[in-house]
């Protein structure tokens, strides 16, 4: 049987120091991925080293322009705060459907993002929202934060401490998700900035993962409603196609969930 120890730092510098003693150690936040694969025996990490009760990364902060989350918080407390309704209510909404209670429960977007599944909901809101990633190292743009399936600018070792939102004049957010595991077949976030700068992130539906739609940008820039997606074509080029889905499924997903988008960042 495969020896693991279990570590549950009090701060960041004590969870790094951790990690570069382990000689195959992996972070653990909310658990709905490093938990399952250990158990089915794909990962055998020599230390799991859980941050979830480490209080600098728990919590939410609202300026005027800009919506902090930690990288520990969960969904449920993303999905109950206040400062978040306020702010960004497209976030309360993608929130409220993903996955089922327990995994809001337990879930965190640290862990979400880190993870960097092809169908989860948050990379969808970093990418579009243009948030910074912050880590106890540096800060990243959403634009190159992102890198692939299950990849990240992340390197090994390093903690995602916060998410940065800049607060944008509307946002919204649809999916279709599937029916069992709530994950989505496709997923489109939409925001306008202040400045008037429109952002299109779409999940579930690349090969490569997350990805902005610069068709759809470019025809909300110019007319910020569902109508002026009318007319516009998602090329199925690099699009997912498996049991649930064909690629051009997903490309006429893409376009329709952008337009539910709109129209929910539009009723506010």
């Amino acid at each position: 049987m495969h020896q693991t120890t279990y570590h549950r730092p009090a701060s960041v510098d004590e969870a790094a120091a951790l990690f570069a003693k382990g000689s195959d150690p992996k972070y653990l936040a909310g658990g709905h991925t490093l938990l399952p694969v250990m158990k089915a025996r794909l990962a055998s990490p020599t230390d799991v080293i859980d941050l979830a009760k480490i209080k600098d990364l728990v919590g939410i902060q609202s300026s005027g322009d800009a919506l902090t989350i930690k990288a520990a918080t969960t969904y449920f407390d993303i999905m109950s705060s206040a400062d978040v309704k306020n702010s960004i209510p497209a976030l309360v909404y993608l929130t409220s459907v993903l996955g089922d209670p327990a995994v809001r429960y337990r879930g965190t977007i640290g862990g979400s993002i880190a993870n960097n599944d092809p169908a989860a909901d948050y990379p969808a809101a970093v990418l579009a929202l243009n948030a910074t990633v912050n880590t106890n190292k540096r800060a990243i743009a959403a634009d190159d934060f992102f890198t692939g399936l299950f990849a990240t600018l992340l390197e090994d070792g390093e903690i995602i401490t916060s998410i940065s939102f800049p607060v944008p004049s509307r946002a919204g957010y649809s999916k279709m998700r599937h029916p069992a595991s709530r994950f989505a077949l496709t997923g489109v976030f939409v925001a306008k900035s202040r400045s008037g700068d429109v952002r299109v992130a779409a999940t579930g539906a690349s090969q490569n993962g997350v990805l902005r739609v610069p068709a759809i940008e470019a025809a909300l820039k110019a007319n910020f409603s569902s109508a002026a997606l009318d007319n516009v074509t998602i090329s199925p080029d690099g699009l997912l196609s498996d049991i649930h889905g064909s690629a051009a499924y997903r490309a006429n997903l893409v376009k329709v969930m952008a337009q539910r988008a709109v129209d929910a960042a539009e009723a506010g």
